[in-house]
């Protein structure tokens, strides 16, 4: 069990229990390959002639694994969770306060998408424009947490990546609808 208790060490910070540096851009392959080797470690059958603790362990270590994974897997729950570790709080529920350009943009989309639910071109090219605003967005977000190290503007921009993604969701199903 010394590979599960040694990462057990290291549970406070989902970074460091996959042996990945504190920061937005992550190499996702070996995010990929340390949760799998982790999962390898501490898989049931691997504990089943273990005694209790040992079992329980690896349970807690597997669960930890599958949540850890999934928060740094996600670019918004990543972000989210960097705030996190730098005392920065969304405040998703209770902050949804965006710039004025930002809201008239959201306000656009969901008119084109109003009035282009047929047109399965339009929304094929306003599903562009919402990938590419989402790019910048992303673009925005590394740049504000792994190069300014300014964690207030990266959870603005996160919340704001929220809204694009969501409404990106609404338009492909709206597409998906049509095809």
């Amino acid at each position: 069990m010394s590979v599960v208790v040694a990462n057990h060490s290291a549970s406070d910070d989902y970074f460091r229990f996959f042996g990945l540096n504190q920061q937005f851009t992550i190499d996702l392959p070996a995010l990929d390959q340390a949760y799998l080797a982790i999962q390898k470690e501490v898989h049931p059958d691997r504990h089943a002639r273990g005694s209790e603790t040992d079992q329980r362990l690896a349970m807690q270590m597997a669960t930890l694994a599958n949540t850890a994974f999934q928060t740094l897997k996600n670019p918004i729950q990543r972000g989210l969770y960097l705030c996190q570790l730098h005392g920065v709080d969304a405040k998703l529920e209770t902050n949804t306060a965006m710039p004025a350009a930002f809201l008239m943009k959201q306000m656009e989309w969901r008119e084109n998408l109003d009035e282009q639910a047929e047109d399965l071109p339009a929304l094929e090219s306003l599903m562009a424009e919402v990938e590419q605003s989402k790019t910048d967005t992303l673009a925005e977000i590394t740049q504000a947490i792994d190069g300014a190290k300014n964690y207030q503007r990266g959870a603005e921009l996160l919340r704001g990546l929220l809204f694009i993604d969501k409404f990106a969701v609404e338009l492909d199903d709206t597409i998906a609808a049509l095809i």
